[in-house]
């Protein structure tokens, strides 16, 4: 499984290709052969950029999911919807599909952002404006989320 470390930020050009940086671009080197899925993100006005191993088993958990249940047909839909395979190209761009620059609203400044085992992609604008928003409750959400794996038994 691979992890990525890193926050960057980059330039898109009018036609939506985003130089990678050369560290990240070292991170996703083991996976660049084997190509991208880019998606919109569920809860964010961002995409994400997975590496299609981790697509493929994100794909199989969801192919588990009985097609004959109204709201997971509907999440498949909507999960899947704008969804595009990606390469890197030899110079080390990744070409943005316009539908997605457009969901994403990205402008000139791009921040690829690590999150675990994607890549998430954001104009620089939302990206500052999502972290100032999600700080005012950080403490609060991180110690729900993992606080649990912390407890003591009492002796």
């Amino acid at each position: 499984m691979i992890n990525f470390i890193g926050t960057y930020e980059c330039k898109a050009d009018a036609k939506g290709r985003v130089m990678l940086p050369v560290a990240l671009k070292g991170q996703l080197s083991p996976v660049l052969q084997q190509g991208f899925v880019l998606k919109r993100s569920v809860f964010q006005p961002c995409l994400e950029l997975y590496p299609m191993e981790q697509w493929n088993l994100l794909m199989q958990k969801m192919n588990k999911l009985n097609r004959f249940v109204k709201k997971n047909n509907d999440f498949i839909r909507r999960f899947t919807a704008g969804v595009k395979m990606v390469e890197v190209d030899n110079t080390g761009r990744l070409l943005i599909p316009k539908d997605l620059v457009g969901f994403a609203e990205i402008q000139k400044e791009v921040v690829l952002s690590s999150a675990i085992n994607i890549v998430e992609i954001w104009d620089k604008n939302k990206y500052e404006q999502a972290i100032d928003d999600a700080a005012i409750d950080f403490a609060d959400l991180a110690e729900e989320v993992m606080g649990g794996d912390n407890e003591q038994e009492l002796s």
